[in-house]
């Protein structure tokens, strides 16, 4: 499960270095190492790319011819200060005023803006079908990230920082540097893990563990509000994933936000899984979470209940509808809310492109072999995805300016990671790549064929318009899917900032609304209305009104039944 604004970009997280306040828009980024062990893309992919690029040139020497010329007159005009090639706006990377207004970096820069712009026509005028086109520009990306001009030495923001520490910002990068590769696998850190302890100054809204089995702990927080609604919130959290991004430093805790106005809030902490959990898969998590709510049902002495979901864990909830759905008893869930929830790629998505059978196979077998996919390695095809945001804005940060990582709450549990079953990880792999989940039957839940249609209970979406990771389309398409009555807001903001939205930072935030759902997602965005400030507030209000009655708050957590186990956050989530 990141992204504020849009880019992630060097001086937000410079600036969040230095200060290390909360609140603050950062990108977040999972850890990369070598190939990707979730999708199973591998270097060789890559490498067959760049082949057939090569081979594309070689075949088609007229076009090459082209586009070298094109390339010899742009950097004519770049040497005569007549190119009109310019960064985007939004490109951070060259926002010092240097590289407009210094010749030698005007040339440095135009000359990099044009053998990027030739690259790009080239793989446009090229005889590739349009599959080999998207894997040709993924890979050009990466290369010509890489070789930008800001991230040497030369970055003039770079040699004003060693101007002013007197060379100490290049001695402490190389100490970074060396930290890295010895601890972190090679890669920029993108926290201080130092600064934090979950329990102590992060995750730490008070509560107690309620139940637990082998595959959860249930959580029950205390009331901090005289009256409360009558039915609990109860969330489902991605298994890839822990469970703290809902209750950060507590300006960032929606926990706190909804405890404050009278909402019961409970929250499943998963177990880490490793190799002898090998075979835990969907139905093992969807019976966890029925014995959960038959507890919160005991506890709050209700028949329904809420329920949020969020990425991983919004699609166990939706398994989990689906399952009630399709049974002739009763159905415990009175509303859900889905948090950046996809349940397949789409078309339109990079990761699709390269998800061939071969491709999924290697994953699986990678996964099965040793039992779980660990965490540290899961998340990094979507680094790589926008690699000037993700990967190499912490690269002159930490390395060439020579700072020090941030002491960020999201950042830090974004490097608090998990391990997924190897059977959980090839089920989804199958949902993603096989869209199982937008075909009646096709997934099957403790038995029950599940059809998401039959799902009709009230339903909120939410989605990041620069979500990288769940786009928002496929979060649209995901509400499609349902039946009954749906609202959907989408963030201005990425993957875990659409959900870290505190009204405190009201000023800095803004949604979309639209309760008029078409086909095309696009037609909806068009008619949209923004609003200013958090979603938060909407959200609540509409939990609000199918919360129940008000009622005096309980005086103590648990029931006779579930007693209190251990203080909150429990076992799980500190557990390696």
């Amino acid at each position: 499960m990141g992204n504020v604004e849009e880019d992630g970009r060097i001086g937000e997280s410079a600036k969040i270095a230095e200060n290390g306040k909360a609140g603050e828009d950062v990108e977040i980024v999972p850890a990369i190492s070598e190939g990707d062990p979730f999708f199973g893309f591998r270097k060789e992919d890559l490498v067959a790319t760049a082949d057939a690029l090569a081979k594309e040139a070689t075949s088609h020497p007229t076009l090459l011819l082209e586009e070298q010329a094109e390339l010899v007159r742009e950097i004519t005009k770049v040497l005569a200060d007549r190119s009109e090639i310019k960064p985007s706006p939004k490109d951070k990377r060259f926002a010092d005023v240097a590289w407009s207004e210094n010749p030698f970096y005007r040339v440095f820069l135009g000359g990099y803006l044009a053998w990027t712009k030739t690259l790009e026509e080239f793989i446009d005028k090229s005889s590739f079908d349009e599959l080999t086109k998207e894997r040709a520009r993924f890979f050009t990306e990466i290369l010509t990230s890489a070789l930008a001009p800001s991230n040497s030495l030369a970055n003039p923001i770079v040699l004003k920082r060693v101007i002013d520490t007197g060379g100490l910002s290049l001695v402490h990068g190389f100490q970074n540097m060396i930290s890295d590769l010895l601890v972190n696998n090679g890669m920029p850190s993108q926290v201080d893990k130092s600064a934090f302890e979950v329990g102590k100054n992060i995750g730490t809204t008070e509560g107690s563990v309620v139940f637990r089995n082998d595959v959860l702990e249930l959580i029950q927080y205390k009331p901090q509000a005289e009256k409360v609604y009558e039915l609990p919130l109860l969330f489902v959290p991605p298994q890839i994933n822990k469970f703290y991004v809902f209750d950060l430093s507590p300006e960032n805790s929606m926990f706190g936000y909804l405890l404050k106005n009278g909402i019961q809030v409970f929250v499943i902490s998963w177990r880490n899984p490793t190799p002898e959990q090998r075979d835990w898969g969907m139905d093992t998590y969807v019976s966890a979470i029925v014995e959960a709510i038959a507890a919160v049902r005991e506890i709050c002495k209700v028949d329904k209940l809420n329920m949020g979901g969020a990425c991983a864990g919004a699609m166990t909830l939706s398994a989990l509808q689906g399952y009630y759905a399709a049974g002739e008893g009763e159905n415990p869930l009175n509303c859900a809310t889905h948090f950046v929830d996809v349940l397949d790629l789409g078309t339109d998505s990079i990761l699709r492109v390269f998800m061939t059978k071969d491709i999924l196979n290697t994953a699986k077998a990678a996964s099965s072999l040793k039992g779980v996919l660990d965490g540290s390695d899961m998340g990094r095809i979507f680094a790589w995805l926008r690699p000037n945001d993700l990967v190499w804005n912490y690269w002159v940060n930490n390395y060439l300016l020579g700072k020090d990582p941030p002491a960020f709450d999201i950042l830090y549990w974004n490097a608090d990671t998990t391990r997924l079953s190897a059977k959980f990880h090839g089920e989804l792999l199958d949902y993603f790549a096989e869209s199982k989940f937008r075909k009646a039957g096709e997934v099957v839940v403790l038995g029950r064929p599940i059809d998401l249609k039959k799902v009709t209970a009230d339903a909120y979406f939410v989605a990041g318009i620069t979500d990288h990771i769940a786009p928002w389309k496929r979060v649209y398409a995901n509400l499609m899917s349902f039946g009954g009555d749906r609202t959907m807001v989408l963030s201005a903001a990425g993957h875990v900032q659409s959900l870290v939205n505190p009204p405190a930072l009201a000023a800095k935030r803004q949604y979309l609304l639209n309760p008029n759902f078409v086909e095309d997602p696009e037609e909806w965005l068009k008619a949209a209305t923004t609003h200013k400030g958090s979603w938060w507030n909407h959200w609540l209000e509409w939990l609000q009104r199918r919360a129940g009655e008000q009622i005096d708050a309980p005086a103590e957590l648990g029931s006779a039944q579930y007693p209190p186990i251990e203080k909150a956050p429990g076992s799980y989530v500190v557990a390696k």
